[in-house]
């Protein structure tokens, strides 16, 4: 899509203050916008650790960067009503179970004699599947609802999504084998709040019209299950494309911890937008 028609956006949770990783990729989804649209969302279901405070930063740190956004910003503490309605058509696609595990369970279950080594994937360990036989008549409370994967991928085969990133081929194939054993039935349900980031980003990207996800790297597992999600639920799929990470002098991931990278703390220290962008190679 040319760039006067791509739609772009950032989604922060308030969950700690911005830093240069957060940085980069809020200027990457503007430069990708062009012409186009960049919006901003506020990923603010774990309300637990939402602060308000963190989310005023957000704006003022994003602004002082340059950039712009249409107001008033898509917050996902108000979207409770999509996400309902996106699980019950999953539900009615019988690609959805209640799963009562806890970690410490699931943990306990891929230690056993005779499992494999465990797999780490987009969620963390990918779940043995406990829980799959469970009908949803059975859904309790407190439990958590996951995606039956094998299910789900049985009735939209033959997947693909472009990449238009710099880090991958331009189409992609989904390949169902790997995604079982390397993704998983993940959580699309939380018990503490009603939706997951797996659900809630792919309900939120078509409700906002979004084109193009831009998203670091590390996401680029979960963009199959978004793809798949897409699918089931018969939403436009957007194009993807995953940059880069910027990463500590020892080769880490930055954290919202890592003050001391903080764009509040570069500010405080005198820096310019352009010491920023400077810093990120823009």
């Amino acid at each position: 899509m040319p760039p006067e028609g791509r739609i772009t956006r950032f989604a922060p949770s308030p969950t700690g203050p911005l830093h240069l990783g957060h940085a980069y990729a809020a200027l990457i989804a503007a430069q990708r916008a062009g012409a186009g649209q960049f919006l901003l969302r506020i990923e603010d279901i774990d309300q637990s650790r939402c602060r308000a405070d963190y989310e005023a930063q957000i704006y003022d740190d994003l602004r002082w960067l340059g950039l712009t956004w249409p107001m008033p910003v898509m917050r996902q503490s108000t979207r409770a009503p999509a996400y309902r309605a996106a699980l019950a058509r999953l539900a009615g696609l019988g690609v959805l179970y209640p799963c009562a595990c806890s970690r410490a369970d699931i943990r306990a279950a891929l230690s056993a004699p005779q499992e494999s080594a465990p797999v780490h994937g987009p969620d963390g360990l990918v779940y043995p599947g406990t829980c799959r036989a469970r009908p949803m008549a059975q859904a309790q409370p407190d439990d958590a609802l996951r995606l039956n994967l094998r299910a789900a991928l049985a009735r939209v085969p033959a997947l693909s999504f472009h990449e238009a990133g710099p880090l991958h081929a331009p189409l992609q194939p989904l390949n169902p084998d790997w995604m079982l054993e390397h993704v998983g039935d993940v959580v699309l349900s939380r018990r503490d709040m009603g939706t997951s980031y797996h659900l809630s980003v792919v309900v939120d990207d078509a409700a906002q019209g979004i084109s193009e996800v831009t998203r670091g790297d590390d996401l680029f597992e979960a963009s199959f299950i978004h793809i798949l999600l897409q699918a089931l639920l018969e939403l436009p799929q957007p194009s993807y494309y995953h940059h880069k990470l910027i990463r500590d002098s020892e080769g880490k991931r930055l954290a919202k911890r890592d003050d001391a990278r903080a764009i509040a703390q570069f500010r405080s220290d005198g820096a310019t937008p352009q010491d920023i962008r400077l810093m990120l190679g823009l």
